[in-house]
């Protein structure tokens, strides 16, 4: 902390009280600095500096779109420090309950609409590739590493046929949209004026159109139960969509999910083994949830449903 104490001293904020306020699952760290009612947040990434600069890019992006993202008040792309506005902290985590997740989760589903809107211009692209590279983490770090399973060449077919099936759906729906990549509760806070404010969406790239709906409204942090959460995918669908059946919308929001899901089941377990973060094994289960819900529902995917089914 002395770094920033000593960066601090070059700043208007040089006597404000410096006190931790959050890490991420990256190498990120926040630090929230107070004077009187008055706060700001210093976000430090001195051992990612890399991502600062997407980081500018999208908020400016977002910003554009009208999306409430935080406003940047200093900057030291050299040190990796920013400082920038405090939304508190209140994630919409801790404020999402059965009687008032749909009303929420529709607010957070106008922000999507909104964000959407931004330029995706320059922003890596969410292809073929990079889908398969994301869903390749479960084989290698969940199966493989976490669960210490050595899979047959029958079994590495089947769940290979499975995700071509995966991405031929994501890849069929609308394409170079705006993708948070990471747009869940816990990334939306609620403001003290009760309004959500978007961070951590500095990894944004440009893909399918149901991606962040997915990411909300199939949560690896928390569940509601599956004919709600599919009647608020439609209300987006109303929105972005209406010409697409409930059916095919329907169908594209799972495809997605599963794809999403895969990924967060290899990622999960290699923030575990190769990080020593063990905060997100206790998600697992319900990613997997989901995951198998989804599979079971597709001819496409019901081998790999059962394969999962055996091997976990």
């Amino acid at each position: 902390m002395d770094k920033i104490k000593h960066y601090l001293q070059t700043t208007p904020y040089k006597d404000f009280e410096l006190s931790i306020a959050s890490a991420d699952a990256s190498f990120r760290k926040y630090y929230r600095l107070t004077q009187g009612d008055k706060t700001f947040l210093l976000m430090d990434s001195s051992l990612e500096k890399e991502s600062l600069a997407p980081f500018l890019d999208v908020t400016k992006r977002l910003a554009r779109a009208g999306v409430n993202v935080p406003k940047i008040y200093e900057q030291d792309l050299e040190k990796g420090y920013l400082i920038i506005e405090d939304f508190g902290n209140t994630h919409l985590l801790s404020q999402l309950t059965q009687e008032n997740f749909k009303e929420l989760y529709k607010k957070a589903i106008d922000e999507i609409v909104k964000m959407q809107k931004a330029d995706t211009n320059g922003l890596p692209l969410y292809d073929k590739a990079f889908l398969h590279f994301e869903m390749d983490l479960m084989r290698e770090w969940y199966l493989e590493k976490k669960l210490n399973r050595t899979l047959s060449k029958m079994q590495k077919e089947t769940i290979e046929e499975a995700l071509h099936s995966i991405s031929a759906i994501v890849l069929s729906q609308p394409q170079n949209i705006f993708v948070h990549r990471d747009y869940h509760s816990r990334n939306i806070m609620l403001t003290k004026e009760s309004e959500l404010g978007i961070i951590d969406y500095q990894d944004a790239m440009s893909g399918a159109i149901t991606y962040d709906l997915v990411s909300l409204l199939k949560d690896c942090y928390i569940e509601f139960e599956p004919q709600e959460i599919e009647k608020l995918a439609l209300y987006f669908r109303d929105k972005v969509s209406p010409q697409t059946s409930d059916a095919e919308f329907i169908k594209w929001f799972d495809f997605m999910g599963m794809q999403r899901h895969i990924k967060v089941l290899g990622i999960f377990s290699r923030l575990h083994l190769r990080d020593g973060k063990d905060g997100y094994l206790k998600d697992i289960p319900l990613t997997l949830k989901y995951t198998l819900q989804t599979a079971k529902k597709y001819k496409e995917t019901q081998a790999l449903a059962e394969l999962l089914e055996d091997l976990t």
